[in-house]
């Protein structure tokens, strides 16, 4: 009888999350000031991370900046002061856990145990759109963007259950970016994006705290038809948008 009940409790709540979200479609979410605040940005040596660093400066945050580049890093730091921002860059390497730790100490209301504890703060996860959908041959790569993707639900779904609204989650989302990484990156429908073009879909995303920002937003689509339709009409479709690149960084031999 309690579980009836429960089910039957959802309807209004399933009724009311509609409606909500039909009006934030209409009406534009204001954005947030982000003026003050401590905003720590992994690979802000280079890339989306450098232009991303350079939005925020802008808006007059306190900049941390890591990266394994010293070079990079420190021209990151020395453009953010140009803008007018406090910038502190660190030569970190993410994939060493003793460095982070060791960074950490400096930077702690940057990480989650502190934005637990004051309630505040906005983490931001930068996935792909490989993590919702595959694309043959980034195997190794899709994998991991599934993970990231995999990492920002739940982390967004344990922060609801700790009832810590004031952290906001969001997952950066963007089809192929002009960075080099995977080289000459092409499809028939969608063009290869610029990191300018993303980093400003980034920045209103994280402004208007967007659970999950896809760039561009028609990317969207292409993920719901994926839970609908069967897998040979799938693979259909992807042979119609025909992905296509000739190599991935550390690749050595050419793709077809």
């Amino acid at each position: 009888m309690h579980i009836l009940l429960d089910l039957l409790l959802l309807i209004p709540i399933l009724i009311f999350s509609t409606v909500e979200s039909f009006v934030k479609l209409l009406i534009p979410k204001k954005r947030k000031s982000v003026s003050g605040e401590i905003v720590l940005i992994t690979g802000a040596g280079h890339g989306i991370g450098r232009l991303t660093a350079y939005e925020f400066a802008k808006l007059k945050s306190k900049l941390v900046l890591w990266d394994i580049n010293k070079h990079g890093i420190e021209e990151t730091a020395a453009e953010c002061r140009k803008l007018g921002a406090r910038a502190h860059a660190y030569v970190v390497d993410c994939s060493n856990r003793e460095e982070i730790y060791n960074y950490a100490k400096k930077t702690t209301k940057a990480f989650l145990p502190a934005m637990m504890k004051n309630n505040h703060g906005h983490i931001i996860t930068v996935a792909s759109a490989g993590g919702h959908t595959v694309v043959p041959f980034l195997l190794a790569y899709c994998s991991s963007k599934f993970a990231a993707v995999g990492f920002h639900r739940a982390l967004t779904a344990e922060m609801a259950a700790l009832g810590k609204n004031g952290i906001k989650t969001s997952c950066l989302c963007p089809n192929f970016i002009n960075t080099g990484f995977i080289k000459n990156p092409s499809t028939r429908f969608i063009p290869t994006l610029e990191p300018e073009e993303v980093v400003s879909k980034l920045m209103k995303g994280i402004l208007t705290e967007q659970k999950m920002i896809f760039v561009p937003s028609s990317l969207s689509v292409v993920i719901v038809l994926e839970r609908i339709f069967p897998e040979r009409f799938l693979n259909a479709m992807r042979r119609i948008i025909n992905v296509k690149f000739d190599a991935v960084i550390g690749f050595k031999n050419k793709v077809q």
